[in-house]
């Protein structure tokens, strides 16, 4: 059974930092390309970060010089860094990884941004 569960959001002022974790099982983690996206209230869900196998990375303009994807293939965990955060990064982040042809999704966490 594929189980993506995120953790680390919570409550921040402008300008300061989380990082957000998001471990995996039932997956051959060490295969697959990881992606972090966010939902604000009532709007669409987005990407954010994306990291592949190979470690290659890539990231929202929003965010960009901002946030941090990594991972950690040893514990099957995804990280997203999120420095500078801005009211505007408040959402719900939900970690994403595509297997068997299916989308997977973490329940999300929630990162509020207070100005």
């Amino acid at each position: 059974q594929v189980q993506l569960v995120e953790s680390g959001g919570g409550l921040v002022q402008a300008g300061g930092s989380l990082r957000l974790s998001c471990t995996a099982s039932g997956i051959i983690f060490s295969r697959n390309t990881m992606r972090w996206y966010r939902q604000g209230s009532g709007k669409q869900r987005d990407l954010v970060a994306t990291i592949t196998d190979s470690h290659d990375t890539d990231y929202a303009d929003s965010v960009k010089g901002r946030f941090t994807i990594s991972r950690d293939n040893a514990k099957n965990t995804v990280y997203l860094q999120m420095n500078s955060l801005k009211p505007e990064d408040t959402g719900v982040y939900y970690c994403n990884a595509l297997f068997s042809a299916v989308q997977r999704w973490g329940q999300g966490t929630l990162v509020t941004v207070s100005s």
